[in-house]
């Protein structure tokens, strides 16, 4: 016990009370209660320190995450506004701070719905398209199958004609008998195309592992090659796992391009070469024709598009090579200049066999 508070018991005691040895047993017990009470009240303090720091603490955080749902709430109803389109940009900016959950858990429910109903649309509409798909490559089929027949007996007939009566023909007749078979030919390979476009994702051929140097020597000797022009391999040409007909057919189409636009060069040269691209295989084809104008650059892997200067071309070989390219999942390019050659660049995704 304190001795002040000892002294002040003390004084207003008896003198016979206050010498009395049991009184200091009586002093110590109230000194130890005193010491209990301030144990107590500063346990009692340092709780309350504590509480005030959690409660602090916590209130900090549970307003943090009322900002942050409040900040959701604004974002998912500028969302919905906008999907909804029953706001502008600046109603919704104005609007901000007065989100009503109830309203925006109701249009969340209403946009869901309706993205449901989209997606059962498009699946319709797949399908329909499927179905067209199939239809279109029916009727590919059988027009190409009934086009083709009686313009190669037309061809027959005229050369029969020609071989027989050439004695007879002037040669103005020659010269429009010769340009009827070139017409007729022009037309079959015409049609020949449309059906290959139209059919290519339809072919389906066990995919193996293809040398494309081997390839394209396969090529070299399957098209006609003038004496002036080179097929040149820059560097190694890498071993595709793919099928080998839209393979063939993708490089057969460019050398052929690239060969139509050499033939007036008196050295021309096809280079083709190959670059690893992580993913990605890139190759270029490029050739020192006479190149291709501006104007028909941006739509030269469109069907049908071809050069004013070429009358022999009908349009489908660039756009067959394109589409080829998108079945490989890549992307193709062109760069050109006129007398000065054209390159063409595109991708092929690597397939882990």
């Amino acid at each position: 016990m304190h001795p002040l508070l000892k002294r002040q018991i003390r004084k207003f005691l008896p003198a016979e009370i206050a010498d009395m040895p049991q009184l200091q047993d009586f002093l110590k017990a109230i000194g130890r209660s005193y010491q209990n009470n301030d144990d107590k009240l500063e346990m009692i303090q340092r709780s309350t320190t504590i509480s005030s720091k959690e409660l602090s603490y916590v209130n900090a955080q549970l307003r943090k995450k009322i900002e942050n749902q409040k900040k959701v709430f604004v974002t998912l109803s500028k969302v919905v506004s906008v999907m909804d389109n029953s706001e502008d940009e600046g109603e919704v900016n104005q609007n901000h701070n007065e989100v009503d959950p109830i309203k925006l858990a109701t249009k969340i429910e209403e946009q869901t719905n309706k993205i449901l109903q989209l997606t059962e649309e498009r699946k319709n509409l797949l399908k329909d398209l499927e179905e067209q798909n199939e239809s279109l490559n029916n009727y590919a089929h059988m027009v190409s199958h009934d086009l083709k027949s009686p313009i190669r007996n037309m061809h027959t007939l005229m050369s029969w004609i020609i071989e027989k009566e050439h004695n007879k023909f002037s040669d103005e007749s020659k010269f429009n008998c010769d340009l009827v078979n070139q017409n007729l030919v022009k037309v079959d390979n015409l049609i020949e195309g449309i059906l290959r476009h139209a059919t290519l994702e339809d072919y389906e051929e066990e995919k193996t592992n293809i040398s494309l140097a081997d390839l394209i020597d396969e090529i070299k000797n399957t098209i006609y090659i003038p004496d002036n022009i080179e097929i040149i391999i820059d560097g190694e040409l890498p071993v595709l796992h793919k099928d080998k007909y839209k393979l063939e057919h993708l490089f057969k189409n460019l050398f052929t391009n690239s060969i139509t636009a050499t033939e007036g060069v008196e050295n021309g040269q096809i280079i083709v070469k190959a670059s690893d691209k992580d993913d990605y295989w890139e190759f270029k084809v490029r050739d020192n024709g006479k190149g291709i104008a501006k104007k028909y650059q941006n739509n030269i892997f469109d069907m049908f598009t071809k050069l004013e200067n070429n009358a022999k071309a009908t349009g489908i070989g660039l756009a067959l090579v394109k589409k080829i390219v998108n079945i490989y999942e890549g992307n193709i390019c062109l760069e050109s200049e006129l007398d000065k050659g054209t390159e063409v660049s595109f991708t092929i995704k690597k397939e882990v066999v």
